[in-house]
């Protein structure tokens, strides 16, 4: 007891905080510092690199503490979360020399990844998603929720459906059952970061509540999602979230959009990965989005972010983007005049939220009326474009002109980051404004004022005005002049040669300067605060101006890489045909050097004489790079995009599937093969007649015969398949050439290439009919490989070959076959001979002695022989 008796008012107060608190690192306000206290301090200064010391030195329990100035709160706070902590930040909630013993104080936010708001913990390019996942039964409920943006996601599937929307779109956070750890952990792994609630708040009933009462509706069929049961929960999990994170103000967060995986074409996360779309798996390495993302807004790289790993399976929708880039492109004046004033445009979106959340800045509301001005400008452009897509977002865009004229009149031209900072209210908006300005500004000709009318008045010719800590102003009046003091003055103080007195306007004068500058701030402070009062009003507005200027902005960005990157439209059709006329990979070829051209290739698919392509070449020739660019145009028009292509007629494809590339998973106790069949198997079973499927070297993991006979079976199995999906299978299993006369449906291309002397030149061109070598042994000498291991190789190599041509062509393969041939090579020999297989002229006097039988030789035949024998050697 005597111990606790000793603890401060102060730290019972953060005790009694931190224990409400205890999984988050309390920053607690104390005059002009944050200071953490004890595990939180010990945490604080390793991840900031501040100054770590002890609360009451020399005592040995005493609490470590670490602090820094609450000016640099946003640079502290963003090195904490981006460290994995969530942190409460502990704010004084009464003015401390107003407070009556120690200040109140409490959380007025928890900072979490998934719930950042900071510019500084936000990419202006990317959703910073909360996720939430319903585990239930067979289908799982997720919903996603960009609190900077107010942007909320629902939607429910499998498993690998799930798991897909994770992977793609990246939540910063993840909050799901406590009680589902396990399987969590088992399905989607360890990096993602999380947070657990109790299992009562994943309760349907209490989830449809409290979005009907956010969302202020008697039900939420008026979203779409009332039968979306699994996601309601996820959704009104969320919802308990941000409660219990400090989060009231959230009236941005105004409708919940459902994404409906038939609506989109569907791609599994090993597809993404596969197709480099949005990453190669390096940091500054190439992808997709990359090389695609030329937009103006931050709002429109977001969307366009969406846009690639959801694209549209819809035909009307996607002409409707197709005929409006072609609109564009045809229209240059319209192009140019819309990029000049989307480049001018805010970030809508997360000003919105900012206004609701009333952390917008000055700054940022004159940002936004200039925003809102030039949405009025891209109004009246798109309505006059004769477009109809184009009318219909100039339909959607609402200029708010009443708020707009109303920032414009009350926001100075050049307001501060921070209303503690002032001056942010023009001059004529608030009468007692401008007098309390003219005062502190002015003072000093004021008073020079007062004392010209007051001598003018009373014939003072001596008076003057003085100021003391104790009386404050004052008239003095030299003993000569005293009897013509009027009689309202009051006398104050008497001096030797003078007396000194105050008026009723000089003491009303002293009452509006003392504290003037605060005065100033207060009425700043609360004009500032109606005026976001009013501007809550049109959150909803401001947010589809964001969402019409974002489509408007992807929508330009196709339009200019078309023209830049010569992209053509492409025909998209109910049929199954393909036809790529002079295709090119678009990621590939902007990354070329300077001068070199990619070779483009003609790509035909279709489910009858083209079903599926057996494609061989040598190592580094360009197969891969075949398969993928034939997936990404095929993603690409989808999503409303030019493609690189002279000519593209594109089947509507509700399915890309991918199998390329090793993808070892050993840390999950797979071997590269496991994760390669688990990947296949998964492709097998779900194509359709409008699959696109692309093999790169399936089969590689195991033995060569196994290989060849998995690669065999599966191109038969999705020949003979009722769907016929369209396949493009790229393989160095030369045996599967024989497919093309045995299948219908089975077409030979190989990649072409010429020999000139020892070295391998790849022309990068398809052809048609399959390839006989992989010159895998001159990638090996173009690595750097030792010469003697490159001549050893080419040895092995044509031995092997040799005993190949021996071997009965009809016999099936198996591994006593091989095993057979390896056992036949010739060991390396230490010391050359004469009949070492080196050149052409060995091997025909190889030839010539094998065919002569010695014993029926005469002399005279030998010594002939032997001269002929010599004579190949000159």
């Amino acid at each position: 007891m005597a111990k606790s008796s000793g603890v401060t008012p102060l730290m019972q107060q953060h005790k009694a905080i931190k224990q409400k608190y205890p999984d988050a690192i309390l920053l607690f306000r104390v005059g002009d510092f944050y200071e953490t206290f004890g595990n939180d301090a010990v945490k604080a200064a390793q991840v900031l690199g501040i100054t770590l010391t002890k609360r009451n030195n020399g005592d040995p329990d005493a609490m470590e503490l670490a602090g820094f100035p609450h000016h640099a709160l946003d640079t502290y706070l963003h090195k904490l979360v981006k460290a994995g902590f969530r942190v409460a930040v502990c704010d004084q909630l009464e003015d401390p020399k107003q407070a009556k013993g120690i200040v109140k104080r409490g959380v007025t936010e928890l900072v979490t990844p998934g719930v950042a708001t900071s510019d500084k913990l936000l990419e202006y390019d990317t959703n910073n998603f909360l996720a939430a996942i319903h585990f239930a039964d067979d289908i799982l409920g997720i919903a996603l929720l960009d609190i900077s943006t107010g942007e909320f996601f629902l939607a429910e599937g499998n498993l690998e459906y799930i798991d897909k929307l994770i992977q793609t779109l990246k939540p910063a956070e993840v909050i799901f059952q406590r009680n589902q750890q396990k399987k969590f952990k088992e399905i989607f792994g360890t990096k993602i970061f999380t947070y657990t609630l109790e299992s009562w708040i994943f309760e349907e009933a209490f989830a449809e509540e409290s979005l009907l009462k956010h969302f202020q509706t008697h039900s939420l069929k008026g979203f779409g999602v009332e039968n979306m049961h699994q996601g309601i929960v996820a959704a009104g999990a969320i919802l308990y979230y941000l409660k219990e994170t400090e989060h009231p103000n959230l009236k941005h967060i105004s409708i919940i959009q459902r994404i409906e995986r038939d609506e989109h074409l569907w791609m599994d996360r090993f597809t993404i990965r596969n197709l480099e779309i949005l990453s190669n798996g390096s940091q500054d390495g190439n992808n997709l989005l990359k090389v695609l993302d030329n937009t103006s807004t931050p709002m429109g790289a977001r969307l366009l972010k969406r846009w690639i790993v959801l694209p549209l399976k819809d035909l009307k929708k996607i002409n409707e983007r197709l005929d409006t880039v072609e609109f564009l492109i045809l229209h240059s004046e319209l192009k140019s005049s819309l990029q000049q004033l989307l480049k001018q445009c805010g970030d809508l979106e997360r000003l919105a939220s900012k206004i609701s959340m009333k952390k917008v800045s000055p700054r940022e509301v004159m940002q936004l009326a200039k925003s809102l001005q030039l949405c009025e400008q891209v109004k009246l452009l798109c309505a006059a474009s004769g477009n109809e897509y184009l009318q219909r977002l100039a339909d959607a865009l609402n200029p708010c002109p009443y708020i707009v004229e109303k920032i414009m009149e009350e926001i100075s031209d050049e307001p501060p980051a921070m209303v503690s900072k002032g001056n942010l209210i023009k001059e004529g908006v608030d009468k007692d404004l401008d007098e309390l300005r003219n005062i502190a500004h002015n003072g000093k000709a004021y008073l020079q004022d007062l004392q010209r009318r007051e001598t003018e008045k009373t014939g003072i010719s001596s008076l003057k005005i003085g100021f003391n800590n104790v009386f404050g102003y004052y008239l003095e009046v030299t003993n000569l002049h005293k009897e013509k003091v009027p009689q309202e003055w009051i006398r104050k103080q008497t001096l030797t040669n003078a007396e000194r007195y105050i008026t009723e306007e000089l003491k009303q004068y002293e009452e509006k300067i003392t504290g003037a500058e605060d005065k100033i701030l207060s009425i700043e402070t609360n004009l500032y605060e109606q005026l976001l009062d009013e501007l809550i009003d049109y959150i909803a507005p401001i947010q589809v101006n964001g969402n019409a200027l974002a489509i408007l902005d992807c929508l330009h960005c196709f339009a200019q890489n078309a023209q830049q990157y010569n992209y053509r439209k492409p025909f998209l059709h109910e049929g199954f045909d393909m036809q790529l006329k002079e295709s090119r990979h678009p990621v590939i070829e902007r990354n070329l050097s300077a001068g070199e051209a990619y070779i483009a290739n003609d790509i035909l698919l279709n489910s009858e004489e083209e079903q599926i392509i057996i494609l061989t070449g040598p190592n580094m020739s360009g197969k891969s790079a075949l398969l993928r660019q034939t997936a990404l145009i095929t993603l690409m028009a989808h999503m409303g995009s030019f493609v690189p292509s002279i000519e593209a007629r594109i089947p509507l494809t509700d399915k890309i599937f991918t199998r390329v590339g090793a993808s070892d998973n050993l840390s999950g106790g797979e071997s590269t093969f496991m994760v390669e069949m688990n990947e296949t198997a998964s492709i097998i079973n779900n194509v359709s007649p409008r699959s696109l499927i692309l093999l790169d070297e399936i089969g590689r993991g195991t033995s060569t015969y196994d290989g060849i006979s998995i690669a065999w079976s599966i191109v038969e199995f999705l020949h003979n398949s009722s769907c016929k999906p369209k396949t493009l299978f790229a393989t160095h299993y030369h045996e599967l050439n024989d497919l093309e006369k045995r299948l219908n449906g089975v077409k030979n291309y190989h990649i072409t290439n010429k020999e000139v002397g020892n070295k391998v030149i790849f022309l990068r061109k398809l052809a048609r009919g399959g390839s006989t070598h992989s010159f895998g042994i001159h990638v090996a000498k173009m690595a750097g490989m030792p010469p003697d291991l490159i001549n050893r190789a080419n040895d092995i190599l044509k031995q092997l070959e040799e005993k190949h041509d021996e071997s009965d062509e009809n016999a099936g393969p198996g591994k006593k076959q091989l095993k057979s041939k390896i056992k036949d090579i010739n060991a390396p020999q230490l010391q050359l001979s004469i009949f070492d297989v080196q050149t052409e002229v060995f091997e025909e006097i190889r030839s010539a002695l094998e065919n002569i039988d010695i014993n029926r030789l005469t002399p005279v035949e030998a010594l002939m022989k032997l001269n002929e024998i010599k004579g190949l050697l000159k």
